[in-house]
């Protein structure tokens, strides 16, 4: 089955979705990558804990905002920059960027 064209699709969507339909898209994961991704997902799906924590009605409003612009729930961000924090991957900015 082919879809048609879509104008609201970039040149390179179009080839995806091209190369998608001709069955030219390989994965390259390898079951080495994969073991790790599984262990990844485990370690980071595990939410054996519960806290409670009063925040700014300021900050709430720009934590909510931020996960809608993101596309995920809000305490799903919340609990995403924290763990980037403790494990040392989030990126330290100088400056506060606003949207």
């Amino acid at each position: 089955m082919t879809i048609p064209s879509s104008p609201e699709l970039e040149p390179a969507e179009q080839q995806l979705l091209t190369d998608f339909e001709a069955s030219e898209l390989r994965s390259v994961a390898t079951p080495a990558l994969l073991s790790q991704l599984r262990e990844a997902a485990k370690a980071a799906g595990l939410k054996d804990q519960r806290i409670n924590i009063r925040l700014s009605s300021s900050d709430l409003q720009a934590l909510r905002t931020r996960a809608l612009q993101e596309g995920i729930p809000y305490q799903t961000l919340i609990s995403s920059v924290l763990h980037k924090y403790v494990s040392g991957t989030l990126p330290e900015r100088t400056k506060v960027e606003r949207d």
